[in-house]
């Protein structure tokens, strides 16, 4: 299916022939071993030990959605990896964070943000959010043979639904399963410690900046308690990746406003260790 290149100028028939605007499809029929689910994997006797993403969540706030992400990947009881990147823009309106085995994961969303812009390129216009949910859902199926051999990938999704003007959160599972979340949502290792911590902070009439502070701070009670996940780490000035999408569309905040967070919130901590937790909002 490869491009020809000789003095014709000509394109392979696979490019010229009707079908769907989705670049997954495409590759399904005309090349289905480029797909991450479509390889040929060998026997696998026992857990693979490859690094792993740990904990993504995601809150949303009148006017959007914020999706943040710790920065440690695991290998066993080994940390491979202090500052890995685990959330990603997915279009201009939509953002994608990993949690499972990190080089299935991280090739999934290079192919879903490319499946968006393939699509908004072939029918001139964007998806709407749902159909952005339903096509990573159909991705992470596509990925259920690697799944069951331990490489498995739960991402969670979260954007800005310009029809309906409010922020939206998708979690899947294994099987491609996807749930729409209200409120806040979370995945990965210290989901379960970081989904408390919400519970207790969360309310319908967040501002962006409570938002991306009760992220951090989700955070950072997941890392207290969960080993593979890391809290904000200032001695190596390695902090949590805090995105906000609203209807002027993504953007990943800065590492001076990630650190001003993270930093408030330590010195709060110090100050009252065991103290109520609301007042950080």
């Amino acid at each position: 299916m490869e491009a020809n290149t000789r003095s014709t100028g000509r394109l392979p028939a696979a490019f010229l022939t009707p079908g769907s605007s989705s670049f997954v499809d495409f590759l399904s029929e005309h090349q289905p071993e480029l797909l991450p689910g479509g390889r040929n994997l060998p026997p696998i006797q026992g857990v693979i030990e490859a690094p792993h993403g740990t904990t993504i969540i995601a809150v949303t706030f009148p006017g959007g959605v914020v999706l943040a992400g710790d920065r440690r990947a695991t290998m066993g009881n080994l940390i491979a990896q202090r500052d890995m990147e685990k959330v990603f823009p997915a279009d201009e309106y939509s953002a994608v964070g990993i949690a499972g085995s990190a080089g299935p994961a991280v090739e999934m969303v290079k192919l879903f943000q490319l499946e968006l812009e393939h699509f908004e390129k072939v029918e001139g216009t964007r998806l709407s959010l749902e159909g952005k949910a339903n096509r990573l859902s159909t991705m992470i199926r596509s990925n259920l043979g690697m799944a069951m051999q331990g490489l498995a990938v739960v991402p969670l999704f979260a954007g800005y639904d310009v029809d309906r003007e409010k922020g939206r959160i998708f979690s899947y599972d294994v099987t491609g399963g996807r749930s729409e979340e209200r409120g806040y949502a979370a995945t990965g290792s210290g989901s379960l410690f970081a989904r408390g911590s919400m519970k207790k902070l969360f309310h319908e009439d967040l501002t962006e900046q409570q938002a991306t502070t009760l992220v951090v701070q989700a955070l950072y009670d997941a890392a207290d308690d969960d080993s593979a996940t890391g809290g904000p780490d200032v001695a190596r000035r390695i902090y949590p990746i805090v995105t906000v999408i609203t209807d002027d569309g993504f953007r990943r905040l800065t590492e001076a406003e990630s650190s001003e967070i993270a930093r408030s919130i330590l010195e709060r901590r110090m100050e009252q260790p065991d103290g109520p937790r609301a007042a950080l909002l």
